[in-house]
Formats: structure tokens, sequence, C-alpha cells
């Protein structure tokens, strides 16, 4: 099932470390330090964003938080964006929709 012409394996994982990377560079203001990942929030997916590397980055990315949305939506990615320090939940957004 996989396609020599797609840059990555057509497994989920790779589609979703592919969708994440998209992401990634679409916000091209996220430091690489944050992680991203997603994860299953009662029956939907949340899109975490995870600063215990750059938490002096937080308060001032949650500010770009319309944009971060946006791109949320775009590619599919969850039903909200969680922001992180390690296991600490410091903000929650949903995507309106």
């Amino acid at each position: 099932m996989n396609n020599p012409q797609l840059p990555f394996k057509c497994t989920s994982s790779e589609l979703e470390k592919a969708a994440i990377n998209r992401f990634r560079t679409h916000i091209g203001y996220l430091p690489s330090q944050c992680r991203i990942f997603r994860e299953p929030w009662n029956h939907s997916t949340v899109l975490c964003l995870d600063f215990v590397q750059c938490p002096h980055l937080l308060d001032s990315l949650k500010e770009m938080e319309p944009t971060l949305l946006e791109g949320v939506e775009a590619l599919g990615l969850g039903n909200a964006i969680i922001f992180r320090l390690g296991k600490k939940l410091m903000g929650w957004k949903n995507i309106k929709s």
C-alpha cells in the first residue's frame, strides 16, 4: 500500500507525523523545543502543545491562539488545543465549527 512517490509510508502513524510537521511548518513561529502531539480526550482528539522545554514562551504563544486554531482546523488535527507544561494543563481552546 506504500506509494513510492509519497515522502512517507502510508500508515496512520506516519500520516499523523506528516500532518503535525505540516502544522509546524504552517505555524512557523513555534519553537523547535515545543513538543506537538495529538491525544484522545473523551470522544474527540486534541492537539497538545507542550512547552516544558521552553516555559518562558508559553504566554506569548498563547496570544497567537487564533492562528494556531486556524492551522489545527485547516489540517483537521483535532477539536481543541491544549497548552501544557509537562503534565500540567495551562490552557484549553476549543475549535469553533
